[in-house]
């Protein structure tokens, strides 16, 4: 009976999912290893309306993907990146919109004891709350330069007690804490993303917004920049090339003396420094 039960479970699990990818033109994939179960929840309910997320077993997301593998062109590649913990996150919008929402649900995690560090992590210095006694030791012995002020114990200097990629031993992962440091940041890990027979890496997804519209600002000075250098007319460029020819005509005129009603004036003034 319970496996009966069991079965039927598993068929409407794929029958729903199924028809959600049939539904829903982007299909992402994330994993939710390492994850606690109440930060999830927090992170569904803010998410809710925004997007949907599916989990089941990774076989019976294989057997919805090649369901509608023959509607949705390459959709079949997903399955690669079923990693971890995974599930799968529906939505209308566009790839890159979603990884930018799941990145501004994520929030900052304290480090626990056999984690990669996901960036350089520096313990600053400055006065700490705890009185002097063990904690120096335990300091010392993740690699902080440490002393006693006004009673209390002190970090001397900034320090780097680890660089991106290294574990973080049980000793780093215990002071951090201590310190209130959370070098990690917990939220739904976006691996990839399907669109249109497209899929998109997590590298590519996470696009630096602000370096993005730099680097698109700067293109676009240096575009009108050559177009007003080799005078090709557009409408952005036609009031800097009038601007410019106009300066350029001044210049010649002023330069031979020619009377004209738009350099009298400077004519004049020309001719007053001369006669002083």
């Amino acid at each position: 009976m319970y496996q009966a039960k069991a079965a039927q479970e598993k068929k409407d699990n794929v029958a729903e999912l199924t028809r959600l990818l049939k539904e829903y033109p982007i299909v992402g994939v994330v994993n939710l290893e390492g994850l606690p179960a109440q930060q999830y929840q927090a992170m569904c309910a803010e998410l809710r309306g925004k997007v949907k997320i599916f989990m089941t077993k990774k076989s019976l997301m294989r057997r919805a993907i090649e369901n509608v593998k023959a509607e949705k062109k390459g959709i079949e590649e997903l399955e690669k990146n079923l990693i971890g913990m995974p599930a799968l996150i529906l939505t209308k919008e566009s790839p890159f919109r979603l990884s930018r929402t799941l990145s501004k649900s994520k929030a900052p995690a304290p480090a626990k004891a056999g984690q990669i560090a996901p960036a350089d992590i520096m313990v600053p210095k400055g006065p700490t709350p705890f009185a002097p006694g063990p904690v120096i030791a335990e300091f010392s012995g993740a690699g902080l330069q440490v002393g006693v002020e006004g009673g209390k114990v002190a970090i001397k200097k900034d320090s780097l007690v680890a660089k991106k990629g290294d574990v973080i031993s049980r000793k780093l992962a215990e002071v951090l804490t201590r310190l209130d440091i959370k070098p990690m940041t917990i939220g739904l890990d976006l691996v990839a993303a399907y669109e249109n027979g497209l899929i998109y890496s997590r590298e590519v997804l996470a696009v630096d917004e602000k370096a993005f519209m730099n680097s698109l600002n700067m293109a676009a000075a240096q575009g009108l920049n050559l177009a007003v250098n080799v005078v090709w007319t557009t409408k952005d460029t036609m009031p800097i090339l009038i601007a410019k020819s106009f300066r350029e005509a001044k210049a010649v005129g002023l330069e031979f003396n020619v009377i004209d009603s738009g350099i009298i004036d400077d004519l004049l003034a020309k001719a007053e420094r001369s006669m002083l």
